[in-house]
């Protein structure tokens, strides 16, 4: 396919994720089926073009004047990646599978209008009602905390120190030009150009032999920052596919006691291979069977309780864009109770000296600071820990995350402008002895 047709393809896919309200994933996939003649390297161009106007949703729109897919496309074309007018009058030329030429009107936006005096919600592309809870977290720098979260992520990885370590990975990653991330100690980053094909990370021989797996830096550090030990009981509450149960199982050195659950026991589906692949011999995984509780004969015997709280995401929007627009006042009330239960269900299993770990990949205060605050009213055994001996795990760069993160009295909050990483909140809460 010709760049030309690529755009008219990518239009085609922003029109009907709109239109028809579908995922923008089901959408490209649905469309890759239909379109069998587009090879690897089209699929992923023209997927790069719509996420790219998923992030720059309304700002394109604003920029351009007009909220249809193509006014969009233009818009992201300029906003997103920089491109002149005539490098677009050139692509857009009428030719066969080329979009129709720019109009007037449409070069008369691109020359003319800007973001300058844009609403902070389009500037910052995100819907207008988290206005004030993003101004509430982030003041007058919610436009360029919104923007950064709106950028393309990189591929993070993390060694899995059971069975390699990051020098060895490195080497054997090198054809992929990875890099060691900024703040973990087994980290590594694959940056992705906007059309990027996936780099096939899972036929990569490490992965096959599960000495890496994928996993934002950031929550890479929420695990880090539970310093769960060797030889201690952990229990992983909201354990899901296994990504911290697996980082929990590096940290204790294959020693102690690690329990993974999950409300829901479909998400537990892939953590059983994946704790195969990587040398996990410590682990029980506890699948949920009708009503009975699979934590009924643990009472407050655990060291550590990590909660992966289910949350709105925020955090996490430059790697599923789409989802922000989807976004309904409704839902972060919905996950405030489920917060505030799980919370609850931990409790009972911590003993006396234990901790919690609640971690989310939120950025709203509703979900982070004020459930903490809110827990702690509630049960005044237990209190935070400071948030710099939290992140004293990251040694001789504790100070320079300490600068770079958001610190509070109930923890750390990441965000892609301030550690490049995913946006996550971090709290430690220890039970009185």
């Amino acid at each position: 396919m010709t760049p030309a047709a690529r755009l008219s393809a990518a239009i085609e896919l922003i029109d009907t994720i709109e239109r028809d309200r579908v995922p923008a994933a089901k959408a490209l996939k649905e469309w890759g089926t239909a379109h069998r003649f587009a090879g690897s390297g089209d699929r992923a161009a023209i997927a790069g073009l719509v996420w790219d106007v998923l992030r720059r949703f309304s700002s394109s729109a604003y920029l351009m004047d007009s909220d249809t897919a193509r006014a969009r496309l233009i818009g992201m074309l300029r906003l997103e990646r920089d491109m002149d007018t005539a490098t677009m009058a050139a692509l857009f030329d009428g030719s066969r599978f080329a979009p129709a030429p720019l109009t007037e009107a449409e070069q008369a936006a691109l020359s003319q209008r800007s973001l300058k005096h844009a609403p902070a919600s389009i500037a910052g592309d995100y819907p207008e009602w988290l206005d004030s809870h993003l101004a509430k977290v982030f003041g007058d720098d919610r436009i360029a905390e919104a923007m950064a979260m709106a950028s393309r992520a990189p591929l993070d990885l993390r060694v899995n120190t059971l069975k390699s370590n990051r020098d060895k990975v490195l080497k054997a990653l090198a054809h992929l030009h990875a890099k060691p991330t900024p703040w973990s100690p087994n980290g590594l980053r694959i940056e992705l150009s906007a059309d990027a094909r996936n780099p096939g990370i899972q036929a990569e021989e490490d992965f096959i032999k599960g000495g890496v797996e994928v996993q934002d830096e950031g929550s890479q550090l929420a695990a880090l920052f539970t310093a769960a030990k060797p030889g201690e009981q952990v229990i992983d509450l909201c354990a899901g596919a296994g990504g911290k149960t697996l980082a929990l199982a590096a940290l204790m050195q294959g020693k102690g006691r690690l329990i993974a659950t999950d409300r829901d026991k479909r998400q537990l589906m892939p953590i059983h291979e994946r704790l195969s692949r990587a040398g996990v011999h410590n682990a029980d995984v506890r699948t949920p069977k009708g009503e009975a509780d699979p934590l009924a004969d643990i009472s407050a015997t655990a060291d550590l309780v990590v909660i992966d709280a289910p949350c709105t995401g925020t955090g996490t929007w430059r790697r599923n864009p789409d989802a922000k627009w989807r976004m309904r006042p409704g839902a972060l009330e919905i996950r405030l109770k489920d917060q505030a239960e799980v919370l609850e269900r931990a409790v009972p299993l911590v003993k006396a000296g234990g901790r919690i770990a609640y971690i989310t990949c939120s950025v709203l205060s509703e979900e982070n600071n004020e459930q903490v605050r809110a827990f702690i009213a509630k049960h005044p055994e237990f209190s935070a820990l400071p948030p710099e001996q939290t992140a004293s795990v990251l040694w001789d760069k504790a100070e320079q995350f300490a600068q770079a993160a958001l610190q509070s009295d109930e923890g750390w909050l990441m965000t892609p402008r301030r550690t490049g990483t995913d946006g996550f909140f971090v709290s430690v809460l220890k039970k009185v002895g």
